[in-house]
């Protein structure tokens, strides 16, 4: 028979074989030839991941090289791949599109002169201007102002702005802060910007100058109403004075000196200082035989001024506008002052024991005063000592020694004896 020779199977090297046609066999064991992921997920990142085995599921052999080192620094694709397409051009976007809705927004004023006015010389008008991008065209715009009197709105409507006579015309590169734009012969002053002017200028690279105010109108000030001042009612107000200083009067005894007039001579008075309402009332001290009328009061009562020809206020047109003026100002067909023309009038604290005062061009020496006058002085001013003063004259002392009596004749009373000698 035939002897069979058994040999051992054992894997063929394929690689050991030369690249020649009919050496390239297939390996009917491999059925997997997908290729390995070289990314993974870790929280939600990408990351690269070293594969362990080939196309087929064959283990590649271990390496310690890095990828990366393994690219050439100075790599050019181009060299490898060809040049890259170019990118198509973008599309043309004309300024109508680009521009649309985009307007540059600054604030200013113009002067406006007025004739035929005392009240005012000029006037300061705010104003708006607005220059839109897409066509470069300009309008300015007025706010309108309440009763202002005025036509007011829209000034210059929206067209492009001619600016000298070679056919130029203003652009947005001639606008900054704080110049004078000329529209047809009238100068406007810009002040201010908005936000996207002020960005969008920065990014065309025109610096803007410092924001500026605009000055306020002079006849607009003049016809604004004060603001309203609260004021806190101290705690001595009218209707306390009135309540707490009724009746209540302040008596002094005062020497009226006319020595410096012709046929002049020292007359005894009574001051009365009434605290209710602080007004000043004079009486005249009549003596028996003193060859006078018998009309008491001296003075009215009223508020004295400490200076009647000190006053204030003048008159212009129709109008009176109080303010510090000559004493001459006041007119001198009015009679009666009032707080408005007068600052200073007579209080408590300017009198004093022994002291001269002048009222309405007389003087009046106070040499004494009664005990109610005393308490309130002290309770006060914390005056202690109010001494009075002898300002009797040597001929009325002469006359009170020489005068007697005559002695009671029996009818009556010893009083009416008295009182009939008094009359």
């Amino acid at each position: 028979g035939l002897i069979q020779h058994q040999f051992p199977s054992r894997p063929v090297n394929m690689a050991s074989l030369p690249f020649l046609p009919g050496n390239t066999f297939t390996d009917p064991t491999k059925q997997q030839f997908h290729r390995n992921q070289t990314l993974k997920y870790t929280n939600g990142y990408a990351l690269p991941k070293k594969p362990l085995r080939g196309i087929g599921g064959e283990l590649l052999p271990p390496t310690d090289i890095n990828p990366a080192e393994l690219e050439v620094p100075d790599a050019n694709p181009a060299l490898t791949y060809g040049q890259a397409r170019p990118e198509p051009p973008q599309d043309f976007v004309p300024a109508h599109v680009a521009f649309d809705k985009k307007v540059l927004l600054f604030g200013g004023y113009f002067k406006q002169t007025v004739h035929e006015s005392r009240d005012e010389f000029y006037r300061i008008r705010p104003v708006k201007i607005y220059y839109y991008l897409e066509d470069d065209s300009i309008s300015v715009v007025e706010p309108v102002i309440a009763n202002s009197g005025i036509p007011q709105g829209k000034l210059i409507k929206r067209h492009r702005l001619p600016k000298n006579d070679l056919g130029e015309f203003w652009h947005w590169k001639d606008f900054n802060i704080g110049i004078d734009l000329i529209f047809y012969g009238k100068v406007f002053h810009v002040c201010h910007c908005d936000k996207f002017t002020e960005d969008f200028m920065e990014s065309e690279g025109i610096v803007l100058n410092s924001n500026e105010r605009i000055p306020n109108d002079p006849y607009a000030e003049s016809r604004r109403l004060p603001v309203y001042q609260y004021e806190t009612p101290s705690s001595f107000d009218k209707l306390k004075q009135f309540i707490e200083m009724d009746r209540k009067v302040l008596r002094f005894y005062c020497i009226w000196d006319d020595r410096d007039s012709m046929f002049g001579e020292m007359r005894a008075c009574i001051l009365h200082y009434y605290l209710v309402d602080d007004s000043v009332e004079i009486r005249e001290v009549h003596e028996p035989n003193d060859g006078r009328d018998p009309f008491p009061v001296l003075l009215r009562r009223q508020k004295l001024p400490k200076d009647r020809y000190n006053t204030k206020g003048t008159y212009i047109g129709i109008r009176r506008i109080f303010d510090s003026t000559p004493p001459e100002s006041f007119p001198s067909c009015v009679l009666e002052l009032t707080e408005r023309e007068v600052d200073s009038w007579f209080s408590p604290a300017d009198f004093a024991m022994g002291k001269t005062l002048f009222m309405n061009g007389r003087k009046f020496l106070i040499y004494d005063c009664d005990e109610f006058t005393r308490r309130y002085y002290f309770k006060t001013f914390g005056v202690k000592e109010m001494t009075p003063i002898d300002v009797s004259s040597p001929r009325a002392r002469d006359a009170a020694a020489q005068r007697t009596f005559p002695p009671y004749n029996g009818f009556g009373l010893p009083e009416d004896s008295l009182r009939s000698e008094e009359r």
